[in-house]
């Protein structure tokens, strides 16, 4: 069986991605950058070596220091799937940080995407 798709697609690619659309929407790569820290558990330091190393979104997942437990209070829908119901751990879980920036761009405060 070959793996999904979105496991090959490394950080350092999808990084920008949520910065422009972060930015697009007033919002700062900062908070990018705080939502991610929050979700997976890794330092500045951290996020740096893994989009250098040209780590994919499946290792990145996966060597996450501490994916946070509040991550399973996401609720809602990312590409048309409700992320709750996705079965795959490591789907979810990059659904999860999509939706953490989805809320960011949308203009949710902060204080409430971090629940």
């Amino acid at each position: 069986m070959t793996k999904p798709r979105i496991y090959t697609i490394t950080f350092a690619t999808v990084y920008p991605l949520y910065v422009a659309k972060a930015e697009r929407k007033g919002r700062t790569k900062s908070e990018v950058d705080e939502i991610i820290r929050w979700f997976t558990g890794y330092d500045q330091a951290q996020l740096a070596a893994q989009m250098s190393k040209q780590a994919d979104l499946e290792a990145f997942i996966a060597a996450a220091p501490r994916l946070n437990p509040a991550r399973t209070m996401i609720k809602g829908l990312v590409c048309g799937i409700r992320v709750e119901d996705i079965e795959d751990p490591t789907t979810r879980e990059i659904r999860y940080m999509d939706k953490l920036i989805d809320e960011l761009a949308k203009g949710k405060a902060m204080e409430k995407i971090l629940r």
